[in-house]
């Protein structure tokens, strides 16, 4: 059962006075549990919430005056009444699924509201695919609002995309229903300088009264950052330090703190509330980017509040922080994030604080969810034809596209290389001495091929470089159309011929990830939505990217999440190596640098 589009709090006020006031029968009380208020930070034994319309009319000691013949009663004894949680800051197309997928993936986990940014589908599709995406999330049972991509590309001159979004796309958008801010405004660069295009899209955010987001993923904190906060960002969830969390606050921006299937960035910030003392409620908990194999297996916001407590938070606290901070911050205060009278009735069921089992979920007062099982239906998008259609390379790949020249007479060569490190975005810049034969540079030990191949424009160019930390051995190659931001296809490998097999592969396809190894295709999952997503139910993709990390493990990689990692090699906003269409991207300079070090 769906619910219908919800009334505003000013259509349906009548009907919330008469209920509370007991001469109106609500739609459904709740009763016998206990009652976390967030906007008190207090446990209410035995509170009850009377629910019209989707929204709550009454939350008190007794709702008995609401009851009517018709009303569905719900008998909370032994749980908590929790709201309904909420993702500050995440990509949805991360989860390999369209919103209508991902929204049925968390909504047993008790996710009841979504702040995504479809950045990745924008630089793809532009501006259509937003609005596609926009479109599916409007038509689903929770709540999920949409932040206009601000940056495709991600940093102007050192990638191409299919598409580039500008001031205009983000004026039309901000007239849009479901569109609730700017996304994160990852060109920090760009802002710190005055970018005329940058500064345009904030303002045109601004004048719309809502939300600029951030992404400063600098280590400098002197006037650059400075710089970069006046420009109008009002949170950032780059911070993987507990001094990165205070700084953001100190200025005013609210700390998102991720916990994604790759990024473990709440423990290392999460002592400014418990040990440092800021107030919690300048903080707040996101996810940014989780896989399907995540959100199936191991939940989703539940994850991440669960992961909060465990680091040593509060139990109401870490709520807080996945409430009423993040409904706060964008202006919804009014609208969600509490159990409170007129906020849209999202509330969760559960018998622990701590280890949070989501026992019953409702979404504007509709049961969506119980004992783990969805109950709602998650409508779908009719996504046209063109949107499956997105990998051109141009020609057949062969091996010698992979092939990486040395220079002339060189027996060996040093070279640059990008270090993956586990569990967070930044890289590192690393080198390697490694050995030429017949003229072309050889990967050896731990150094893999990294290879950008352009799938955007069908020009065939290929970008060839070094990358290590897969602990990849054998004949084998992985390729992935998902690729942040720009989203070309981006192949490891240790075999230029598995190289080419996989390139193939996903043209064939339309787009997803391919593993291969001695000329078999040991793992494969399809995503032929802007070759970012699937539109098959999210157990079905869970499975299959399961048996893509497992193909990998058998590879020899030990990274955790390693499919997450390899798909933000080409992210030219996080420090310090990074592969573009452009070449290999020193990202502490945002500049083209070479891939052999001159002089060795």
């Amino acid at each position: 059962m769906n619910s219908a589009p919800i009334l505003s709090w000013a259509d349906c006020a009548a009907r919330l006075v008469a209920v509370a006031a007991g001469r109106a029968a609500a739609d459904l009380v709740i009763r016998g549990g206990t009652l976390v208020n967030v906007q008190s930070r207090e446990l209410l034994p035995g509170w009850q919430v009377a629910v019209a319309e989707g929204r709550f009319a009454y939350v008190g000691p007794d709702a008995s005056h609401c009851i009517g013949p018709r009303t569905r009663i719900v008998d909370a004894t032994g749980q908590f009444l929790i709201p309904g949680l909420c993702d500050g800051h995440m990509h949805i197309e991360s989860g390999m699924l369209t919103p209508a997928e991902f929204a049925a993936a968390v909504i047993p986990h008790g996710t009841t509201t979504i702040f995504h940014d479809p950045h990745e589908i924008a630089n793809v599709l532009g501006l259509l695919g937003v609005r596609m995406m926009h479109d599916e999330a409007l038509l689903q049972p929770i709540n999920i609002f949409t932040q206009m991509p601000s940056c495709a590309p991600s940093a102007p001159g050192l990638e191409t995309t299919g598409y580039e979004i500008g001031p205009d796309d983000v004026a039309e958008a901000m007239r849009w229903p479901g569109i609730i801010g700017l996304g994160e405004m990852m060109n920090y660069p760009g802002v710190i300088n005055g970018s005329q295009q940058m500064l345009e899209e904030i303002a045109a955010t601004m004048r719309a009264g809502k939300t600029v987001g951030g992404h400063y993923a600098s280590p400098d904190r002197g006037i650059a950052f400075h710089a970069y906060v006046a420009g109008g960002p009002s949170d950032d969830h780059e911070g993987t330090r507990e001094s990165d969390a205070i700084d953001r606050v100190r200025q005013g921006m609210r700390s998102m703190l991720r916990l994604g299937s790759a990024w473990y960035d709440i423990e290392s910030q999460i002592t400014a509330i418990t040990e440092k003392g800021l107030d919690p409620r300048n903080f707040i908990l996101c996810t940014d980017d989780c896989h399907s194999g995540t959100l199936v297996h191991d939940g989703h916001m539940n994850r991440a509040v669960r992961h909060a407590i465990a680091c040593g938070c509060d139990p109401l606290i870490a709520l807080q922080m996945a409430t009423i901070n993040t409904a706060t911050h964008f202006g919804l205060e009014r609208e969600l994030g509490s159990i409170a009278p007129g906020r849209r009735a999202d509330v969760i069921l559960t018998s622990d604080l701590r280890d949070l089992p989501i026992e019953a979920v409702f979404a504007r007062g509709i049961q969506v969810a119980e004992g783990g099982r969805l109950t709602a239906t998650c409508p779908h998008y009719d996504w046209p034809k063109e949107v499956r259609a997105t990998v051109r390379l141009g020609r057949a790949k062969t091996a010698d596209d992979f092939a990486i020249a040395a220079p002339s007479g060189a027996a060996r060569v040093t070279a640059r290389v990008i270090g993956v490190v586990e569990n967070q975005a930044p890289t590192r810049a690393l080198t390697a001495d490694l050995a030429v034969t017949g003229g072309r540079v050889e990967a050896q030990d731990d150094v893999a091929q990294i290879a950008l191949v352009e799938r955007h424009q069908a020009t065939g160019q290929v970008v060839n470089a070094f990358v290590s930390g897969f602990g990849y051995t054998g004949r084998m190659a992985l390729a992935s159309t998902v690729a942040h931001d720009s989203h070309h296809m981006i192949i490891v490998g240790t075999d230029r011929d598995q190289m080419a097999l996989a390139a193939n592969r996903l043209a064939q396809i339309g787009g997803g990830a391919t593993l291969w190894r001695d000329g078999e295709e040991l793992a494969l999952v399809p995503m032929p939505i802007a070759g970012l997503m699937s539109d098959r139910p999210a157990r079905e993709v869970a499975d299959k990217a399961q048996a893509l990390v497992a193909a990998m493990a058998d590879c020899g990689c030990t990274l955790n999440n390693a499919y997450m990692q390899h798909s933000l090699l080409a992210l030219v906003v996080i420090p310090e190596l990074r592969i573009s269409d452009k070449g290999l991207i020193d990202v502490t300079q945002f500049a083209v640098t070479d891939l052999f070090v001159p002089g060795h």
